[in-house]
């Protein structure tokens, strides 16, 4: 298995007679994601930040928060848990395994 080093990809597709659409793919160890509150018009935000693209999530249409925005915070939340939960378990596995290769004993 070929290790690339980290980057951010990030591709926008535009074709005639369909919504443009937008992928954003970060690999690197230089993401920052941050959340808070826009004061200016009261609302919450999530931000995904690299140095090559960003990515802010809102409330629907800058608006209140409605029953579709918390809905999607929280399949965001869940998601991000079984995220974390795959890096720890992964973390641990390669751990393991790292120990045992360099175990002479092994």
């Amino acid at each position: 298995m070929s290790n690339v080093g980290p980057y951010t990809y990030a591709t926008l597709t535009m074709r005639p007679d369909n919504a443009p659409h937008l992928a954003v793919s970060f690999y690197t160890p230089k993401l920052r994601v941050s959340s808070g509150m826009l004061l200016s018009n009261p609302r919450p935000f999530l931000e995904f930040t690299s140095h090559e693209a960003n990515v802010h999530i809102s409330t629907t249409g800058a608006g209140p928060v409605t029953d579709a925005d918390l809905a999607i915070a929280r399949e965001i939340f869940t998601a991000a848990a079984r995220y974390l939960a795959d890096c720890e378990r992964l973390h641990t596995d390669q751990s393991a395994a790292d120990m045992t290769a360099n175990d002479p004993a092994a």
